[in-house]
């Protein structure tokens, strides 16, 4: 389940910097089969068969006839419908078939989820953004879309001197939190980073015209660069009865257009279709407009066969169809960007601060051609830990096209927009993401509320670290580092067998609210079906993730020594300093020292925590659900008169005392206290549990919410102590 991040749909993004933060989540696919320890029986393609457009076309079609069985198998309401988005199927005949969600013909943001069949149609598991039936009181809104539009300018943060109609306003049901909402998806224009019209979506409630989530639709990129990058290159061209035009019948029809210059607000406005009567272009500097085309179109054509060779994906919706990209966008424009709105990718000309070298290098394309290949999968919103992922994503695969491409002028290493000449030599760096001064290297509590940009440095070095393993090396002729957050050292598996596990982890397990816990549950997962769950891949994965703070390391399958569940380090049984015998019970910390079966432990603004930014919430589907949250080998002082306590908020759709949902304190096994429904109140109040019988002994404290079919109860908990 990933419900608790405050994220929503992005359908446009770029390359640039950012930050992010993220709690695990379990996916429900069926175990694949194990191999033997230290084997590794690689899967072509991340594991897929390649596949015709009309084979992919046909396997939605079945998808999409199979839907309505779908969603009452996963137990959906009346008022929902699946829409098919894609489907991959596995070499055994497996296949994941990903969904978007509606509600009463309402786009639903936080909705998506993917669905996994074995060969035979039965199935096997379901990995979904938001668990369980989506329930509204009616679809019919207080505001208008002229009011949702006054308030998204208000609320508009990214943007200045904002501007929005209601035309820019459209009504949706927003599902990341654990209660669906109505609510109205802005897109505001204003001034901002990327220039004078740029893009913010701001989401806010139908009702009272609350902000749920806002973020920027296109982040800029700020390079410098000397001229033309990719040198003297073979580029596929299409011959006319006159001449010829930047059409590439090999890869899908993709055509690159001149701008002219059009304004960012209106990229096409001027554009026309690059054409002559040779088959000569460019001549590798900016005083030939043709030249940053050539680019383009090297880079675009690279980042396909990548694709194409390495996944068996065609084109960025794996429809075999090309998109359009227009070069010499605006003027004095830093900025690379793609936007799946219309199904195309734009780049500046850049500007005095990098020599107006045109943003189109070979990175930067693979980059926003990645942008779009998200978009059509997982489609991970562009905030939060999910946007750094987004952006780690494109910055993955863009340095990957670079390594695939083998060109001269441009070697593959890890450093991103390191041809665009900037003043520090890079725009960021996978292996030390934190050279820059501004990204992060490692996760921490904080890293959702950075920007995207700095917070894919987690996943950026994660996927270095897990490519290359650590200690100093020199690749494509520049200095790598591979320092980690825990000192540990280790070797890498290769940055083939890592592109492959990401790629199948993103089209495969992850939806639109995964963050960072959850993609390392989405990759180990990817591992295990590529080379084996008892492979030194999937252990040298999960080092990897451990090496950036998020979890901990799998036993080496190597030795068979078992250790503890991965995700939850163990707490001596000591009692820390001030008191506490538990370990992070503010949950400042994020989730260090607590197993939890869900993103239970979040600093989502949705709700408030006691004390500080983070906080337990348990429960709050209006569906069958159980939770717990617990921490093992705690130390109840063995003086005095021992008791837990804890402040509790419970806000509840029912009414009564009958005790329909409840939250149970147990220790040991043994039920200790149970607060219910029954027991709502507007703020937190403070419980005590005697834990006298307890006293010298090592405990097992568990927080263990269930919830009944219909209306919701939300327990929040906060600032837990024994002493």
């Amino acid at each position: 389940m990933y419900r608790k991040n405050a994220l929503a749909a992005g359908v446009a993004a770029a390359l640039a910097w950012g930050s992010v933060t993220m709690v695990a989540a379990q996916s429900t696919a069926a175990p694949q089969p194990t191999a033997a320890a230290g084997t590794s029986a690689a899967q072509p393609g991340a594991g897929f068969r390649a596949m015709t457009a009309d084979t992919r076309s046909e396997a939605i079609r079945t998808a999409n006839r199979n839907a309505a069985a779908t969603a009452r198998e996963l137990g959906l309401g009346p008022d929902e419908r699946l829409v098919a988005k894609d489907v991959l199927i596995d070499t055994d005949g497996t296949r994941h078939v990903r969904y978007d969600r509606t509600y009463r013909g309402l786009p639903v943001i936080g909705g998506d989820l993917v669905v996994h069949l074995a060969e035979d149609g039965t199935t096997t598991g379901s990995d979904l953004a938001h668990q369980g039936a989506i329930r509204v009181a009616g679809t019919t809104p207080k505001l208008t879309a002229a009011d949702a539009s006054a308030k998204a300018v208000k609320h508009a943060k990214h943007v200045k001197k904002a501007k929005a109609g209601s035309k820019d306003s459209t009504l949706v049901v927003y599902a990341v939190g654990k209660i669906p909402v109505l609510a109205y998806r802005s897109t505001v224009t204003g001034a901002g980073e990327t220039g004078p019209t740029s893009r913010e979506a701001v989401i806010v409630d139908a009702t009272t015209g609350a902000l749920l989530d806002q973020y920027e639709l296109h982040q800029n990129a700020t390079g410098t660069g000397n001229g033309v990058t990719v040198g003297q290159v073979s580029i596929e061209t299409t011959q006319t009865g006159s001449g010829y035009t930047l059409t590439d019948p090999a890869h899908g029809g993709t055509i690159v257009y001149d701008s002219y210059n059009s304004p960012q607000s209106n990229p096409r406005q001027n554009a026309r279709a690059f054409s002559k009567t040779t088959n000569s272009w460019g001549n590798g500097t900016t005083s030939s407009r043709e030249s940053a085309a050539v680019d383009a179109s090297y880079g675009l054509a690279k980042t396909w066969d990548y694709y194409k060779n390495s996944f068996n994906r065609s084109g960025i919706r794996n429809d075999g169809r090309g998109a359009r990209a227009y070069v010499h966008v605006d003027t004095n424009l830093l900025n690379a960007f793609y936007d799946d709105n219309c199904f195309c990718m734009y780049f500046g000309d850049g500007s005095s601060q990098n020599g107006n070298t045109p943003l189109a290098t070979l990175d930067v394309g693979g980059h926003e051609m990645t942008h779009g290949v998200t978009a059509a999968t997982a489609n991970l919103t562009y905030s939060g830990e999910s946007g750094g992922l987004n952006e780690a994503t494109s910055d993955i695969f863009g340095t990957m096209v670079e390594f695939s491409a083998g060109n001269a002028g441009d070697p593959g290493d890890y450093y991103i927009g390191e041809k665009l000449n900037m003043s520090g030599g890079y725009m960021r760096r996978m292996d030390n993401p934190a050279a820059d001064g501004r990204s992060l290297s490692c996760w921490n509590s904080g890293a959702g509320s950075a920007d995207v940009h700095l917070s894919s440095g987690i996943g950026n070095h994660f996927f270095y670290l897990a490519a290359e393993g650590t200690g100093a090396k020199t690749i494509g002729g520049r200095s790598h580092t591979g320092t980690t957050c825990n000192n540990d050292s280790f070797a890498g598996i290769g940055k083939d067998k890592a592109a492959a596990v990401w790629y199948r982890a993103l089209t495969t397990y992850m939806t639109s609210t995964t963050n960072y816990a959850g993609a390392r549950t989405a990759t180990l997962q990817a591992a295990a079906d590529l080379y084996g769950a008892n492979s030194q891949e999937r252990y040298l994965v999960s080092k990897a993730w451990a090496a950036v703070s998020v979890g901990t390391a799998l036993p080496d399958p190597g030795t068979g020594t078992p250790t503890p569940s991965p995700t939850t380090p163990t707490p001596s049984p000591t009692t820390p300093p001030g008191g506490n015998a538990l370990t992070n019970g503010s949950f400042e910390q994020g989730t260090g020292g607590w197993t939890q079966s869900d993103n239970i432990i979040t600093n989502s603004s949705l709700q408030t925590a006691r004390d500080g930014s983070w906080y337990a919430w348990m429960m709050g589907y209006g569906a069958d659900a159980v939770e717990s949250l617990s921490q093992s080998n705690v130390a109840v002082p063995s003086t005095g008169t021992p008791k837990l306590t804890f402040w509790l908020k419970v806000s509840t759709q029912e009414s009564g005392s009958t005790a329909y949902d409840t939250l149970k304190v147990n220790v040991n096994g043994t039920t200790l206290a149970t607060y219910s429904n029954a027991d709502a109140s507007s703020g937190y109040v403070q419980k005590t549990v005697d834990l006298s019988a307890y006293k010298g002994q090592t405990v097992k404290l568990e927080f263990a919410g269930t919830e009944d079919t219909y209306l919701s109860t939300i327990f929040l908990v906060d600032q837990i102590a024994i002493g």
